[in-house]
């Protein structure tokens, strides 16, 4: 063997005993069976299905579903794995509510916009907030009918049967991939919560028909069935909003007590039509407006009319053979500006699905002359 060469061999074997190779940074495992689940939220919606202002007759890129649909997707496109959830309090709050229940009705057979949206957008499950009971109980149960996706609460029961009027909570069985592009098995409880004042609200729709639990009492006896039942993580869909006020069997907003109850992994709050995180509850205890925690519990509530989207991004992992939320931090995306110039392009073909009870009720309005 040449000489030059055999020195040559000689210095590279001493180099590598010396400087151990180190694996591409792309070959390195990542977090072995962990997956990112981001979890989607509207809440109080209230009939805001088009970017538009009924009383003032005009575009209003501030608001509406079809704004926040151009969000849903593109946040959905980010990410590998999604749920999407409302909130409640979607079926009442402007004309066009106002005109579908009070004037033309809902007939056999037709579905009302809202859930015909929520139909096309696929939310995998939405609550039923204190407004859906503005018009009595016959028509928000004709009008669930149309939901294909579970339409829950879980304190609101049934005077007659002494349980749940409506379906409390569903577990939601989904295949995910994890981080090394594997496929996992997921059960995703979902349960959902309203305040008990329904019954002084809407006491001549409600009274001697139904009863509301306290919150946080009904969440105490429903987390550990749900566990039992094999759900692996656990989002409340809260229609409640977030209060730092001692507790009691009437709070309205519980999300802060919430927080603390063990088995919850996630909580989408509502309600107060405000926007968490947010500077609102910057000095508040045990929150941390960065990433969105209370008691250290990922939580989102994203304003009112379809104005924001919130979003929860989880990192799950497998402990002991046990699911377990490692990371969690929410956001909200806003569809317009502080000025109220729009961000996002309106979702044509949700557009599309519910322009004909919007134009009913553009036509009636203008019918009255109002």
């Amino acid at each position: 063997m040449n000489t030059k060469i055999f020195i040559f061999l000689i210095i590279l074997s001493l180099f590598e005993i010396s400087h151990p190779s180190v694996p591409n940074a792309e070959t390195v495992p990542i977090q072995a069976g962990a997956v990112n689940l981001r979890i989607l939220e509207t809440t109080d919606i209230h009939a805001s299905l088009v970017n538009y202002d009924y009383y003032q007759t005009k575009i209003d890129n501030r608001i509406g579903l079809v704004k926040t649909a151009t969000l849903i997707r593109r946040a959905r496109k980010e990410v590998p794995n999604s749920l999407l959830f409302d909130d409640g309090d979607h079926l009442k709050g402007n004309p066009l509510g106002e005109y579908l229940a009070r004037i033309r009705g809902l007939h056999k057979g037709r579905i009302h916009p809202v859930y015909r949206a929520f139909n096309s957008l696929n939310y995998d499950a939405v609550a039923i907030g204190n407004h859906e009971f503005n018009y009595g109980l016959a028509f928000l149960n004709t009008a669930i009918k149309g939901a294909n996706m579970p339409v829950l609460n879980a304190n609101v029961y049934s005077v007659k049967k002494k349980k749940p009027y409506f379906t409390p909570y569903v577990i939601l069985k989904r295949k995910v991939v994890d981080q090394n592009g594997e496929t996992q098995n997921l059960n995703i409880g979902v349960i959902a919560f309203m305040p008990t004042q329904i019954m002084k609200w809407d006491k001549a729709n409600l009274e001697g028909k139904v009863i509301a639990k306290p919150i946080v009492e009904t969440a105490k006896e429903f987390i550990p069935l749900l566990k039992t039942k094999g759900a692996d993580i656990i989002i409340a869909l809260a229609h409640t909003g977030i209060s730092y006020e001692p507790y009691n069997t009437d709070s309205e907003n519980a999300v802060y007590y919430l927080t603390k109850i063990p088995g919850i992994d996630v909580i989408l709050a509502g309600h107060s039509h405000n926007i968490f995180p947010g500077p609102a509850y910057g000095n508040s205890p045990n929150t941390n407006i960065k990433t969105g925690q209370i008691n250290g519990k990922p939580v989102v509530m994203a304003g009112a009319f379809g104005s924001r989207l919130g979003i929860i991004d989880l990192t799950i992992k497998k402990r002991d053979g046990k699911w377990k939320v490692v990371k969690g931090i929410a956001e909200t995306r806003p569809i317009a500006n502080d000025l109220g110039k729009s961000l996002v392009k309106r979702d044509k073909r949700l557009f599309h699905l519910v322009n004909p009870e919007h134009q009913e009720t553009v036509d009636f309005i203008n019918k009255l002359g109002l």
